[in-house]
Parts: structure tokens; sequence; C-alpha cells
């Protein structure tokens, strides 16, 4: 049995059939019984089921196989051809699909003639939904009973759903450590005879350490763990429950759907035999009582052509058909931002105000004040030193009167307890955690847990906390004067063992983390409809949990101008083709590695336009002194700064329709095209000289005049093919913009 509550996971243990416990796990899934909503056209999947194996599920993109040693093989059907990346083991145990019993895997032989098909209507329309039974192969005494419950979809015929339900069938215990579903074992040379089993790009989308690629080509050594959901060390934690490979042909994704931020792992390594490994793990650790059953989170595997892009919005589609909502961005997500963090810890309201001219006169719209305008975390009062009596407001005010609007930093649910500091100083005690502390999230070992920046943490699940929350929201917006807010450093937070909370799990307090960023959303567009809340991950992929509840993403402090375009890729997968991410800081486009810290010199605004992201800079001005020379607004920079801004303002790319037309890792240069206003806008990238032939594809067949916008040069016609590619001879160093116009 499953049950859904408040979002909360709950993962039902039946015995008998009568007597039900409920267990709150880190997972949650659907039940296995088939939905009867209202009769609409049938499916058109087609469903072969042969007594010995295999059960085939064909769509019109994809097929997918269930062998007869129960490995799930999924092909894309292309052109003709079944392009696939998987190769199950030989010799050794390959099912998909198995647990871990005393240390042990067991692992199932699958009853084909038991199999029964049905017919699938639900959220995600019509399709076809598979049950295969399965028994263990071993070791003996294991008295599980396996149903693998298969789900395709027509309107989604790239994806396949998979739960797995456990039942005891003996008369002892059986103790469940983990839940192994949709082991995969890929090899590139499927698709590329001369290629190595390894060679192939990939995605992951854990939270888990700051700057580290999102997009990566495999080496022989390749391995990550992949954790996601619940924080991990550092204070990171979160991400997204997908993890992706590719070749130039075939791509293959997994992860799971559930809308909450299940724990769970997809681990990603390259064995010794060169293939690469993935699957998705849940740490059940539970014991199943006899006649008692447990069903898995609902996971999935993909296939594609293509690179990181197709399975990212695949999975963002599946789940805004399961109850996500994703909020439609405000008109003024898409305006330039300036931010104050230029000044560092120490900024004042002169400072911030003394920039105005240059902002005006350059056309940005935003303010940002950021990190260190408050004395205490959790209580959010601003500093008397540089913030004294009713400043802040005031500051706002007089942007206002400038027309400019201003966002403020803060860190929802972090608080000071008198323990520990960070960069800027050592903390004090909260006033609401000397007033409310049985609001804080506990360990197991009933000690204040932490979260990043080694702050105490306030329990999202508690309903008190939430309207805290609502309070402050209420109190920066409406009260202050702020027209959005920065929410830096958003990851996860720990599990939740204060017994005073009653929780009816430790994850309860993971699960609730976006009811907190819900309200503070909510809230702040209720109070200004046109206001801006953005969520920044700082240097890493951002967390299902909280996603649907901001109108701007950013690309959280990258580190380089790869990682900007392409996480600007990534969130137009997640949040759709015209959603609004901000590129973040543009110094942030070069980086320079001193020490364990980062020196930042970029001016790479090409890299933020040409993908379809929104500009900003940190820039300060009038020049301070030598402390803030790297980012003072010298004459030449200004001029930079100037002509680009400029050209963002003049196309405003970022509200065009990002086309997902170029593969990252194969497609050299690395290209990024827009639609826009019935125009195509292009742009390509090199670090080294490049020269040839580059493709501008998407086109429909005819005449078209292309130019470059970056340096204002008519480049001539080109002819689009009936493929809807044209071909233009190009030469260029670091970028090359390109717009392109039917030519009557």
């Amino acid at each position: 049995m499953i049950a859904r509550k408040h979002g909360m996971a709950l993962v039902g243990i039946t015995l008998g059939t009568t007597l039900v416990l409920i267990f709150l796990l880190a997972a949650c899934s659907k039940s296995l019984a088939p939905s009867k909503p209202e009769p609409t056209q049938p499916s058109t999947i087609k469903v072969e089921v042969k007594g010995g194996g295999p059960v085939v599920l064909v769509t019109s993109a994809a097929e997918f196989e269930v062998g007869s040693d129960g490995y799930v093989r999924a092909s894309l059907l292309k052109d003709g051809k079944k392009l696939s990346l998987d190769e199950p083991n030989v010799g050794a145990p390959a099912d998909s699909d198995f647990v871990r019993v005393r240390g042990k895997e067991v692992h199932f032989t699958l009853d084909f003639q038991q199999t029964q098909v049905h017919e699938a209507i639900g959220k995600m329309g019509v399709g076809k939904r598979v049950e295969i039974p399965a028994h263990p192969l071993g070791p003996s005494g294991t008295d599980l009973q396996r149903v693998l419950a298969l789900e395709v979809y027509d309107k989604f015929p790239n994806i396949l759903l998979s739960t797995v339900e456990y039942k005891n069938t003996g008369a002892s215990e059986i103790p469940i450590e983990k839940s192994v579903n949709q082991r995969r074992r890929l090899n590139a040379r499927l698709d590329d005879g001369k290629a190595k089993p390894w060679e192939m790009w990939s995605f992951h989308g854990a939270s888990y350490d700051w700057g580290k690629d999102d997009v990566v080509k495999l080496t022989p050594a390749f391995s990550q763990p992949n954790v996601m959901g619940e924080m991990v060390k550092g204070g990171y934690g979160g991400g997204i429950p997908v993890v992706a490979f590719w070749t130039r042909q075939v791509g293959e994704a997994v992860g799971h759907v559930e809308t909450i931020p299940i724990s769970a792992a997809i681990p990603a390594k390259v064995a010794a035999d060169g293939r690469v490994n993935t699957e998705v793990d849940y740490a059940a650790n539970l014991t199943l009582k006899p006649g008692e059953t447990y069903s898995t989170p609902r996971s999935f595997v993909s296939v594609f052509a293509g690179d990181f892009y197709e399975p990212l919005r695949i999975w963002s589609s599946v789940l805004q058909k399961e109850g996500w909502e994703l909020p439609k961005p405000s008109s003024e997500a898409y305006n330039v931002s300036w931010c104050g963090w230029g000044y560092e810890f120490n900024v004042t309201p002169a400072q911030m105000l003394g920039t105005v001219p240059k902002l005006k006169e350059m056309g940005i719209k935003w303010a940002t004040l950021d990190d260190r305008w408050f004395d205490v975390y959790g209580d959010w009062n601003p500093r008397a030193d540089t913030f004294p009596g009713d400043s802040i407001k005031k500051m706002t005010d007089d942007f206002h009167k400038e027309g400019m609007l201003v966002q403020l930093w803060w860190l929802p649910l972090g608080v000071e307890d008198g323990e520990g500091r960070y960069e800027s100083h050592k903390y004090s005690m909260a006033k609401i955690v000397q007033e409310h502390p049985e609001w804080l999230i506990l360990d197991k070992k009933g000690k204040h847990a932490r979260m990043t920046r080694g702050l105490a943490v306030l329990c999202p699940a508690v309903p008190e906390v939430r309207a805290y929350h609502k309070q402050l929201t209420e109190k920066f917006i409406r009260d202050w004067g702020f027209d959005g807010s920065k929410l830096d450093n958003i990851y996860s937070v720990p599990a939740c063992y204060n017994p005073a909370h009653h929780h009816k799990s430790p994850q309860d307090s993971v699960n609730a983390m976006g009811d907190v960023y819900k309200e503070i959303f909510q809230t702040t567009r209720a109070l200004k409809p046109q206001s801006v809340t953005q969520a920044c991950p700082c240097g890493t992929p951002p967390s299902l949990a909280w996603l649907p509840f901001i109108d701007q993403a950013v690309t959280a402090d990258p580190v380089g101008a790869v990682q900007v375009r392409r996480r600007i890729k990534m969130y137009k997968a997640l949040l759709g083709p015209e959603s609004a991410v901000y590129g973040d800081h543009v110094e942030l486009s070069a980086m320079t590695k001193v020490g364990n810290d980062w020196k930042e010199h970029g001016d790479d605004f090409a890299s933020t336009i040409g993908a379809g992201g929104v500009v900003g800079t940190k820039f300060v001005w009038p020049d301070p002194g030598p402390k803030f020379k790297d980012v003072n607004l010298t004459a030449a920079k200004e001029e930079r700064w100037k002509k680009w801004i400029g050209i963002y303002n003049e196309k405003m790319l970022s509200k065009g329709e990002f086309q997902d037309l170029y593969v990252i890792g194969y497609d050299t240069p690395e290209g990024y095209a827009i639609g826009k206003d019935g125009k195509m806008y292009y742009a390509f990238f090199s670090s080294a000289n490049w020269k040839g032939e580059i493709e501008l594809r998407g086109l429909k067949p005819g005449r078209y005049r292309v130019s470059d916008y970056d340096q204002g040069k008519d480049l001539g016609t080109v002819d689009a093919a009936a493929n809807g590619v044209a071909k233009l001879a190009a030469e260029f160093k670091d970028h090359l913009l390109l717009e392109v116009s039917s030519q009557p």
C-alpha cells in the first residue's frame, strides 16, 4: 500500500490482507494496481510477451526489452535503426532490479508465464502497464517474492517507469538493507565500433562539491557516488536525480521521478573492463515481517538522441504531470542585474547608491544587496555599523526613486547558535534560537545539526518555522520595500531526530524543505507580482525540493564560461526554453585557482547572451581603492561593459526560445540556438582559433541573411536545405554570435 500526505513519502508494509503498518521511508511510489480513470483512446504502444522471455514494449520512439536474465534493455528507434548502449553482463547476474539482504545481493528469475499487461490511464495520458512476478535465485531460505511493474506512455515514448514490490512470503523476518533499480552496463562501442567502451559524455545531477563540472567526458578511472536528496559533507546536497550518458547518436539516462527529495544514490563508474556501470540505489533499511511488502520509489530509464538537455526535459515534463507547477518568470526577471558583492562583506548604503549613475547609464535595472548586511543569521536585522536605523529602507526607497529595483540576499533556515564562525564573523546566539530552541533540527546524538556555513538549522517540517519565514518575507518585501530575494547557499537540510517534532521519519525535514521556499515565493509574488525570487545552489546543480519555487535560476558561482553556458542549457531543459536564467556575475566567466580560493577576472558576456541567459555584474564605482582593483570599473572595462549590456538589452535573447540543436561533446564548435521574433540566433564557442564550415540548424528551407551582431558585420546570405541546415564558412576565436533572418 502506498500513501501520500503533506508532501511526505509513505511506503506501506502490509500484514496479510487486512492490517497495515505505515513506515515513513526515504521513498514513495505508485500502487501496483493499474489506474482506471475516464476511458479515452487506447494506447498505440505494442507489448509482446514470450513465455520464456523476453517482454518487449515498443513505442513510437523506443523499445524496452525485459530479457530472460532480467536486464531491461533500452533502445532508441531512429531512421530505421535500433540504437542502444546497453550491454548486459554475461556469466553473472544481470537483472536490473534486486535487493541486498544481510549483506548479500538477492537476484531474481522472472516468471514470464505470469506476465500481466494492462491499459494504463493517468496523469501522463494513456499507455501500457506490464507486471512480471519473479522468484529469488538465492541464497536458499530467502522467502521473497517480487513483482516488477513497468509503465510506458504514448506522450512520453522515450521513458520507461518502473516500481518493484517485494513481499515476505516466509515465516521469518527479512532485513532489506538496500534496493537496487535500473542497473545498467553501458558500452559506447555499440554505437561506434572504433570507440573505447567508456568513451562517452555524461551529466551528473548530484550536489556535493563546489565548482565540480556537471557535464563530464568520461575517463577510464571515472567514479562518482551521486548521492541525492539529503545533505552531504560540506553542507551540500539535494540535486536533480538524473544521471545521463551519451555518444554521438544515442544516450541513456536513469533516475527517479518522485516529486520530493528522497534519499537515493545514482553512482556512476567505469569498471575494469571499460564498461560504464550505473544504477539507482535506495537505502531501505527496513525489516519485513511475514506477509509484509515493500514498494520502491518510481525510477526510470530513458533513451534519447542528443546530450543532457533531452533527458532533463523529459524528466521535468514527467514531474510536471506528477504535480510540479513551474511558475512563469516575471517580466522583470530578464533585466540586467548589478550586485553589491563587489564591495564584499562591509558594503554600505552610500556604496550601493553611489553606483546608480553608472547603472542607469548602462541600462541596468536591478541592484542586489548581498551578504552580511545583517547582524545575525536567523534574526535578519540590519547591522548597526553599516545599516544603522532605518537606512536599509531608505536605501530601497532611493533606488526606487531612480527607477531601479532591489533584491535582498539571505539564507533561509540557517541560524546562529553561538558555535562556530564564517568568513566574516564569529557566530553569536540568534534571538530566535533563544526564544524557540525547540524549532532546531537535532542529529542522532541529540545535538544541533549543521548545514552550510556550519549554521544550526530550523526544521522546515515545523509549521511555526514556515510561518516565521513568511513573516521574514513580509518584512523584507512589504516593510523594507525590496523587490525580491537572492536566496544563497541553498542546498538541502539534515535529517531531523528532534523528538519534540514527532516526525514519522527523520526524512521529514528534508522532504519539507521545499515548503519553506514555496512560502517565500508565494508571499513575495502576492506582495509584488513583478518580483524576482532567485535561488543559488552555489557551485552545484539545484535541488528538486525548491526548484518549482523560483522565477529566476542562476548558474550558481560558475567556474568559468564553459560552466555558464552548460548550466544555462541545464536550466532551460528543467524550467522551459523561455525560462529566466541568470548567468551570474560576468566576472566569474574566467577563474584562476589561487591556493584554496579563486581569482575572478572574467568579461565573457557572450557566453551568457549567446546561450540565452540574463546578464549580471558586480563592478565597483567610483574607484574605492586598491583592495577592489579586480572589480573596479576602469575606463577600458566600462567601454566593454556598455557594449555588451547594450547588445543584451537590444536583443533580449533570454526571452527567446532555447532550441536544442547542438550536442555537447560531439558538435564542434560548441553551439547554441535561440529563436526570437521570427529570427534565429546562433552562438558558437571555441577556446582555440577555429576555421571551417559551421552548420546553422533548425531553419526552414530557403535563403537567409546572416550577420555577426557582435562585430556588426554583414556575412552575406546562405541557403537552408530541405533538412533545415544552412552552411557558413567561418573563422573566429572565443565566440561567434550570429543573427539569421529570412531573405525575401
